[in-house]
């Protein structure tokens, strides 16, 4: 499970927006912790692709590839085949004859969720966004239907990179597709699942109808582009599912499977919140991801099942301030203003980002007015941009270390400071699968995995 963009100070943030200082969130009450450096080969601080690469493949790459290791030369896509490929624990569980899921509010082609089976350069969504240059060149979508085709469970957003453009959305009829080559993957994909029991699926109410014991592949994409911030859902007429709703319909059908399965499932919009500076959106997304852990949590067997919660990389989002605690019982919570006044006679919040769209918003202030902006005259909720040191139109990621929290078979081995790539290679220890595929034996159910009493 990834929270993308879930650092310490979000954790921390999240945590007292739901129940105050002294509380726990659910991943916070997993019994094994470990901290991630996140760094890639050719930056301190990652994008999200070259992340998830690490985490899911075990392989530290150049920023904005997924699924490439460093070798790879993202303008040239003859680099982007043969020992060039990083495969990642999800190719591994699919040849193992194991089931398969992602469940994420992102696009499906966005980087994290790509990073588990395209070999791409990040921006390549749909053929839309290929260079005119790009001979021989693969988008992601198409890489999807390639290499995930046979995925049992996929829950997400990013109809309009499976669409073609002159094809309506069904959601909102004044929106195409993107796909300029008359593509229509969505139908692809179900013309190849025609002689299964597949689904495929675009709202709530459709979600809510399927019949997971007659279901063996579901396709559910909810929105064109990202899934609705939490905060934002109830503005969806089609009305979308909870990350926790998702999450627990592909155990649903995940878990038929004696072999055993593997479930990949981020908040994707919690960076997303976080570019734009809106922290109250990115810390109601977590609480929604947090709730998403819970619910995956009561529905595994940790006896037999590995659960591992992190994140790909920090945020710019800082807690400071002396916000006393009889503030928060005031009413006053983290999302509002520290005690005081700051030396230029000016409120400031206790949340605020090093970069982003709120140094603009400051800058603009002083260019005009010869101060900040007096946040007291700010309407505050949802949208409101919390204040930045450095003007920029999109927050950066931050370099500091992510915490990974785990339980089940071999959790035990997040105990310290680790590589990110370490991630998988724990995942493919406790599922007995490639280099660590001769070290386990078959249970007397024939399963094959480690089991934790």
């Amino acid at each position: 499970m990834v929270g993308d963009g879930l650092d310490t100070t979000t954790t921390t943030a999240a945590r007292v927006l739901k129940a105050g200082v002294d509380s726990q969130l659910t991943l916070e009450r997993l019994p094994f912790l470990g901290m991630l450096k996140t760094y890639n080969v050719d930056n301190q601080v990652p994008d999200s692709g070259s992340a998830a690469t690490a985490l899911f493949s075990g392989v530290k790459t150049v920023s904005n590839a997924v699924g490439l290791d460093s070798t790879v030369d993202l303008e040239d896509c003859s680099t982007m085949e043969g020992e060039a490929q990083a495969h990642s624990i999800l190719d591994d569980f699919m040849q193992a004859g194991r089931s398969t899921g992602i469940v994420t509010t992102s696009h499906i082609t966005d980087a994290t969720p790509a990073a588990l089976y395209a070999h791409n350069n990040r921006d390549w969504k749909n053929d839309a966004d290929l260079p005119e240059d790009a001979d021989g060149c693969e988008d992601i979508a198409s890489q999807f239907l390639k290499y995930a085709g046979d995925v049992q469970v996929v829950l997400a957003g990013g109809r309009e990179d499976f669409l073609p453009e002159d094809t309506a959305d069904p959601e909102y009829p004044d929106m195409n597709g993107k796909r300029t080559d008359g593509r229509n993957i969505i139908r692809e994909w179900v013309r190849s699942h025609r002689n299964d029991n597949a689904e495929y699926i675009w709202n709530l109410p459709e979600l809510r109808e399927v019949d997971t014991e007659e279901t063996d592949y579901l396709l559910g994409l909810f929105e064109p582009g990202d899934m609705r911030y939490e905060t934002d859902r109830g503005r969806d007429g089609a009305l979308e599912p909870t990350l926790s709703t998702m999450a627990r319909k592909a155990l649903e059908i995940l878990q038929k499977n004696d072999e055993g399965y593997f479930l990949m499932v981020e908040g994707g919009q919690i960076d997303d919140a976080h570019h734009e500076g809106t922290a109250v959106k990115a810390l109601y997304d977590t609480v929604a991801f947090d709730a998403a852990v819970q619910a995956v949590v009561e529905m595994v067997d940790l006896r037999d099942t590995l659960v591992i919660v992190t994140s790909d990389h920090a945020q710019a989002l800082s807690f400071t301030g002396y916000s006393s605690r009889a503030a928060f019982w005031q009413g006053n919570t983290i999302l509002g203003f520290t005690d005081g006044l700051d030396e230029d006679e000016l409120p400031f919040t206790s949340l605020q980002y090093s970069t982003g769209p709120g140094g603009i918003q400051e800058a603009e202030s002083l260019a005009e007015n010869g101060t900040r902006r007096n946040l007291f005259e700010e309407e505050g909720g949802p949208d409101f941009v919390y204040s930045a040191g450095v003007p920029k139109s999109s927050s950066n990621h931050a370099g500091q270390d992510v915490p990974v929290y785990a339980a089940g078979p071999m959790s035990f081995m997040f105990h310290r400071t680790h590589e990110q790539n370490y991630v998988a290679h724990v995942a493919r220890m406790a599922a007995c699968l490639g280099e660590y595929e001769g070290d386990c034996n078959r249970n007397p159910r024939g399963k094959k995995f480690r089991k934790q009493e």
